[in-house]
This record gives C-alpha cells, structure tokens and sequence, in this order.
C-alpha cells in the first residue's frame, strides 16, 4: 500500500462574511492510498484560524501519515490525536479504499436516492439587505430553518432581521437557529439572549468565545434561550476531558464538526458521553468540498438523528468537485443514477 496526498484550494463564489472575517478562499488537503488497482480518497479538511491542527508543519504530519500507512487506520488515528483534520482524512481514505465504490463509504438508503436527510438554511453574515435576499431565497427554496450567523452585525440590525421572518413565518413554520461564534461578551450575554428568546429561537450556538468555562456554564444554567457549544469543543481530544467539559458547562445541544473534533470517531465519542447526560446534538460540516461532504452526510444518516442537520450543500465553491448530492426542499438528497469517476476527482486534484 502507497499513500499521497495533495493541496487544494477552494475559491468562493463571493465572499463569505463570518465573524472572524470575509472568507475569499479555503485550503484543504487529499489523502491518497493505492494497492494494486484499488484506490481509496479522504479530505483533510484544515480550516486555518479554527482548526486546532491549524500548524505550520501540517504537510510534515502529511508526510508522516503517508511514510506510515502500514500501520493502519486505527493505529493511525490514535496517534493523531491532536491533528484532528488529519484523523478524519484517515478514516474516509481507508473506507473509500475498503468499499467496492471509493465514493460510497456507508451503503443506505440514503446512498441510494431513497431517502434525505434534512438541514438548514445557511445566511452569511453581510449587509442587512444581502442577508434579508438570503433569508428570502431559503424559505423560497423550501427551508424550514434557517440558521443565521449573529455578531458582526449592530445587534439592533439582527434582531430586525429575525422580527422580518417572525412577521412572515411562525416557528411551526420556520425554525430559527442563530450562530453567534463567540461574538457577545460574558458580561451582555444573557442580556442579548433574552431579546432573542422573545421569537422563539430554537438555539443559539456559542454566544460567547470558549475557554470561559464557569461563564458559560452560568449562562446554560440561567438561559431563556437552549445553548449549544460549537467552538468550545474544539481542542478537547481526550476522552475524560470531554466528558469533564460537557459535566461541567451542562449545554442544551453540541454541536459536531468531524474536520474539528476528530473525525467520525472522534465525533462519536462526543455523542456518547452527551447522551449519556442528556444533552442533544446535531453535525454539522465545515466548508469541506464535496468529497468531505459526501463522507459527513452518509455517515450523518448512519447516526438516524431527525432534527435538520447543518451540513453544506457544495455549492460555495466556483471550483468544487463534481457531486451526486443536491438540496431539494430543504434535504440533501444522493443522485444515485449519476455516475462519478474517482479518476476525474484525482485528475481535478493533480493526482499523478
């Protein structure tokens, strides 16, 4: 068995405001193994200024994984502990490599075409007037909820945009998820937790920036409004640490990116110890390319969690892969009688 792996760069269609910043471009990287003629594929999907393996010898680690393939997926994956990027790329790579399809790694129904899974509407952070157009085009696209990202914004100017939507849509009708990355402050939290509660809200994810531990288990004790933690699990790689961060902050809902938190193993062990204290949970992507995507959405509907789920739908990039997966009234759905070569993916990556 041989292994490679290789550079990407995803260009947006227009540029993506999120709180940290205006996204133009996304660095990702591909993980190659080969045996005779079987070939398996993986995303490493490093997200620079978020990731916890976001490190200046991030292709050195590359290096390593591919020099020490033999080891195995398992023995890999524990000794990537911190490079979770790096562990999700693994896991994909060896179940692209063990299926008959490289591009199918959880055979369903869902792989199938016959059934979808359902997510959310994303608006981008932007001028009231862009993010009003979005929230319009969503519900006309058939989103039943919307997930807003909060916090760059004047706070008054949000809350006008979700009084807009309330006005039209009730919360039977349209459920409203709000993503605030850290951007209030312990000290006006609460505060602005509150005037959002008054339109019923279904969540609000990380009001305020992680590490601020007793701060933020006070706010999920005193909230109007359930909380979910996104940013505050990244960087919590051992297993007794999850489980003290999750006992100590008590959440409403986590919130799981696979790219950050260590793939789907890493991942899994977030869902056992929250259901075990009974806190919810949803997965969500992270600006993965479609082959990422592809890998966090079957393994998504393996999981049979019905709340809409915040996966991407691929259709950022202006130099995406091609993909069987397309968004229909509000659910991503697999086009099973579309045929992918992995070959044109390698060729589209410079494989060689």
């Amino acid at each position: 068995m041989k292994a490679s792996f290789h550079k990407y760069i995803l260009n947006f269609k227009q540029p993506s405001g999120t709180s940290r910043g205006v996204l133009l471009k996304k660095e990702t990287w591909f993980l190659i193994i080969q045996e005779n003629d079987k070939i398996g594929i993986g995303e490493c999907g490093l997200f620079r200024g978020l990731s916890f393996d976001d490190e200046l010898d991030y292709s050195d680690k590359l290096q390593w994984v591919c020099n020490n393939i033999h080891l195995g997926k398992d023995v890999l994956w524990e000794s990537l502990r911190e490079w979770p990027s790096i562990q999700f790329g693994i896991e994909q790579a060896f179940l692209s490599f063990e299926s008959n399809n490289p591009l199918i790694l959880f055979p369903s129904r869902f792989t199938d075409g016959q059934q979808a899974i359902p997510i959310n509407g994303l608006i981008w952070m932007g001028e009231p007037a862009f993010m009003k157009e979005q929230i319009d085009q969503k519900i006309n696209q058939g989103f039943n909820c919307i997930k807003l990202k909060i916090g760059a914004l004047d706070f008054d100017k949000e809350l006008d945009l979700i009084r807009y939507i309330r006005s039209h849509f009730s919360p039977e009708m349209i459920e409203i998820r709000v993503d605030a990355n850290g951007g209030f402050n312990s000290s006006n939290a609460l505060f602005k937790i509150n005037q959002l509660a008054e339109y019923k809200i279904h969540s609000i994810e990380q009001p305020i920036k992680q590490k601020q531990y007793d701060s933020m288990a006070d706010l999920c004790l005193k909230t109007s409004l359930p909380i979910a933690l996104d940013e505050e699990l990244i960087g919590v790689i051992n297993y007794s640490d999850k489980e003290n961060l999750l006992q100590k902050i008590r959440p409403q809902y986590i919130i799981l990116k696979p790219s950050l938190v260590g793939g789907l193993k890493g991942s899994e062990e977030w869902i056992k110890i929250a259901e075990k204290l009974n806190i919810a949970w949803w997965i969500t992507s992270a600006l993965e390319s479609n082959i990422g995507l592809n890998a966090i959405a079957q393994w998504t509907y393996t999981l049979e969690n019905k709340m809409p789920q915040g996966l991407g739908t691929g259709g950022l990039f202006t130099n995406n892969f091609e993909s069987q997966l397309y968004v229909q009234n509000g659910h991503l759905w697999v086009d099973s009688k579309k045929e992918i070569s992995i070959e044109s993916l390698l060729n589209q990556i410079s494989f060689k």
